[in-house]
């Protein structure tokens, strides 16, 4: 992975991570950003006719950055890529440059494909849990006899212990008795959880307990897991339970676009993630498949058959309390989509869904691309990328417009970078309509 000569992007509107810094210029050499100038004071609108960037010379390309902003990379904190390249190239094509995928096997294949997404500039680079951990009979377990299960404490150390001899970046933990699914499945006690949320802590791994209604969110919690992921859908999480959660610095990924796809649709609204499927800045880079499984698709979600008992409001309301708790929230998709399975949740394009829920569940624009860009970075241990600043990675996407006012401008893609190598989006478009 090697960038051609260094770049500049100049008069633009910069969001670090964190906040809007002002128009100036960001330049990039050798995969890294090597400056970052801006004026909070100066008008977003303005122009200019030469380069602010001091360093910039005449080998260097620079690129009219008036009227766009430029943002870190994107991370989708929770994705399940199931060993497809054209996974992690779709998703780079949508401008998320890292994906953390929480449930991939064979171990093998895992590692090679993390090995892969790390060398090459034109795939989405990657972090796995490789194989999760499951109550024995339990769910995914009960569909999949070979994969390893934790039956009581006492095996919880072994199984961190292989899993991270594996290559595993963080453990995951299932705690889902199936009912979503229409069965009654064995699952993971308290004890069970609690070691291995100790086991991985010993060895310096983040634990990321898989929740599916308010009994196992509250088993969870009381184990000492470093993040939930999910949101109970039964009800919304009480005061006490987002006090704790504050408290005690656990994280939270909801996934709402996966919980809103798998609940009804109400009357008074279509669902955000099918509607990717009807906007241009999203359809016309995907292949028909992949929009199909948008519009029409049902494979993977998180509750088969659809149950009346479960009300997507109440992830909404979860998630402003947790945010206004002072509880990190970060974005994820649990988009499982492949091009053999027609899961609705899309790599790369339902991170874009992720975004405008978090708005509508309360987060201002800017905190929403914080909990895809530099939130993820910091709880996930990335700490070269995430951040516009000097010496981090340069993965970064030029929007038009401004999406710290108007968060669906993140569809508006005008460039991406990853690792400092421009990916050829337009030709992958053209790739994906002939697919």
């Amino acid at each position: 992975m090697r960038q051609v000569q260094p770049v500049v992007i100049d008069n633009v509107r910069i969001f670090d991570g964190t906040r809007t810094l002002g128009r100036g210029s960001v330049e990039f050499a050798d995969g890294v950003l090597t400056h970052v100038m801006a004026d909070p004071a100066a008008p977003a609108s303005s122009s200019s006719s030469a380069p602010s960037s001091a360093s910039a010379s005449a080998s260097t390309e620079v690129i009219d950055g008036a009227g766009r902003t430029l943002l870190p990379g994107l991370i989708d904190a929770h994705t399940h890529v199931f060993g497809a390249e054209s996974n992690l190239e779709l998703a780079l094509a949508f401008g998320v440059t890292t994906e953390l995928d929480m449930f991939m096997g064979p171990p093998d294949a895992t590692r090679a494909l993390c090995a892969a997404a790390g060398a090459r500039a034109d795939l989405a680079d990657l972090r796995s849990a490789g194989l999760l951990a499951s109550a024995p009979g339990g769910h995914p377990g009960h569909a999949m006899p070979d994969l390893p299960t934790v039956a009581g404490p006492e095996q919880a150390d072994a199984f961190v212990a292989a899993r991270q001899a594996e290559g595993a970046h963080f453990i995951k933990i299932m705690v889902d008795d199936g009912a979503h699914h229409g069965l009654s499945l064995p699952a993971l006690d308290r004890a069970t959880v609690t070691a291995l949320a100790d086991a991985a802590g010993r060895r310096g791994l983040r634990t990321v307990a898989h929740v599916s209604a308010l009994w196992s969110a509250r088993l969870a919690l009381d184990s000492g897991v470093d993040m939930l992921t999910h949101l109970p859908l039964d009800a919304a999480l009480d005061d006490a339970f987002v006090r704790r959660t504050a408290a005690e610095k656990r994280v939270v990924i909801p996934t709402l676009v996966m919980l809103e796809m798998s609940t009804p649709k109400t009357s008074r609204s279509a669902h955000t993630g099918r509607s990717l499927a009807d906007d241009p800045r999203i359809a016309g880079h995907l292949p028909e498949h992949a929009r199909t499984a948008i519009a029409e698709g049902h494979e993977g979600l998180c509750i088969e058959p659809t149950s009346p008992g479960q009300h997507f409001p109440h992830a909404l309301s979860s998630v402003l309390r947790l945010h206004r708790a002072g509880v990190p929230v970060l974005a994820g998709t649990d988009a499982n989509y492949r091009p053999d399975r027609a899961c609705p949740v899309v790599h790369g394009a339902g991170l874009h869904a992720e975004l405008t829920l978090l708005v509508a569940a309360g987060l201002t624009p800017a905190e929403a691309l914080t909990a895809a860009t530099s939130a993820p970075a910091a709880h996930f241990g990335l700490a070269d990328r995430g951040v516009i600043a000097p010496g981090r990675r340069a993965d970064l996407v030029l929007v038009e417009g401004d999406p710290t006012q108007d968060i669906r401008r993140t569809r508006s893609i005008e460039a991406i970078w990853r690792g400092g190598v421009r990916f050829d989006r337009e030709a992958y478009g053209k790739r994906a309509a002939a697919s």
